[in-house]
């Protein structure tokens, strides 16, 4: 266990959860998954954290013996809906009981530390001496936002945009009150029954006019449109609505070339011994020679078959089903198979180091008791 000095502010669960959104943005996470805090009391004071894959009874047992107070549990143990919490059960709700009962936080990062820097998939590519890497599919982070653009009479312009800037409208980072003007000509021409602002009803009229645009959260949106309507001159303001694609920050996977040249082979034998995988398997023939990485912790699916596979590539993963094997082979290319658990473990070690600069205060461990559920015959 890493012992830290210990200061007078205490540090409580909402605080360990801030640090590790901090780590892994849970925006970054799948859209499936569950992760975030599943259990624990945000005022609730933490002094221990234990890391560990998997919320197995013997984790339970071993962060309730050396005190924890936070459990870091990279899959996430409450998954789907659960219907009841009682200690007696052989499923892992009985595991979550325990830590309740025992005043004892629970959080997953799971996707969210695969997407991260320095998270599950650049530790293993690091292990595995990959360079100039890049994930195999983009995600996004951040709320999603619209561009709202209304055509407004140049006079009335500021007080269309403030109007929208209190609705919610125009922020950029750190920037406020954003926003941009082009300057055109507007026409319409109103029915009888009108009222028209500018001119007259059932004429053709001719307007200088300003294209305002900004930028809106979708949470917000709603107000921001009433805001500019009720701000704007005319009967009926004409405006648009464009949604907007968020920027692509971090990804699924890993992609790279090898800083020294290797076979598949001697790269299998390296990773068996740098990491606790004790039942690693190998798709392909050990002396080909290797130009590109692809690393996908845990099981890598049909991710990698998004890329335009080649000779020289090698698949590394925890776990391979038999018919993407076999289409591995098919292909010409290459895999390895670490197991599922071993090829996540090597994570935790970056996390607690990045975990302690944020927090050094925590007394901060790597379970024990964590293991792979598979061993060698």
């Amino acid at each position: 266990m890493a012992k830290r000095t210990k200061q007078s502010t205490k540090t409580r669960v909402a605080d360990v959860c801030d640090a590790l959104k901090q780590i892994a943005s849970l925006g970054l996470a799948q859209d499936w998954d569950n992760v975030g805090l599943l259990a624990g009391d945000d005022s609730a004071v933490v002094r221990r954290l234990l890391l560990c894959i998997d919320l197995t009874p013997a984790v339970v047992e071993e962060a309730i013996r050396t005190k924890c107070q936070f459990v870091m549990a990279y899959h996430p143990p409450i998954f789907k809906p659960i219907s009841r919490l009682v200690a007696s059960s052989s499923g892992a709700d009985a595991s979550i009981f325990r830590c309740i009962a025992n005043g004892i936080a629970i959080y997953s990062m799971h996707t969210a530390l695969d997407c991260a820097a320095g998270g599950t998939n650049d530790v293993l590519a690091s292990l595995c001496n990959l360079i100039d890497t890049e994930p195999i599919e983009y995600t996004t982070l951040g709320p999603s936002k619209c561009k709202l653009a209304v055509f407004v009479p140049q006079p009335d312009a500021d007080k269309v945009a403030n109007a929208m800037f209190l609705a919610g409208a125009g922020d950029i980072a750190d920037y406020q009150k954003c926003s941009f003007a082009s300057r055109g000509e507007g026409t319409f021409q109103g029915a009888e029954t009108t009222n028209p602002a500018v001119g007259k009803a059932g004429r053709f009229e001719r307007v200088a006019e300003l294209r305002l645009e900004t930028v809106v959260p979708q949470s917000k949106l709603p107000n921001a449109v009433v805001a500019l309507c009720d701000a704007h001159p005319y009967e009926e303001p004409a405006f648009d609505i464009y949604p907007l694609k968020r920027e692509p920050v971090r990804g699924i996977g890993c992609v790279g070339r090898f800083k020294k040249p290797t076979t598949l082979g001697a790269l299998a034998a390296r990773l068996k011994k740098m990491l606790p995988a004790e039942c690693t398997l190998m798709v392909g023939d050990s002396g080909t020679k290797l130009s590109r990485g692809i690393v996908c912790v845990g099981s890598a699916g049909s991710l990698p078959f998004k890329l335009d596979l080649q000779d020289s590539d090698v698949i590394v993963t925890g776990e391979i089903r038999h018919h993407d094997a076999l289409s591995i082979r098919r292909r010409g290319c290459s895999a390895i198979a670490l197991s599922h658990w071993a090829s996540e473990r090597p994570a935790l070690a970056k996390l607690a180091n990045m975990l302690g600069d944020l927090l050094p205060v925590l007394e901060i461990s790597l379970s024990k008791a964590d293991c792979d559920p598979f061993s060698r015959v």
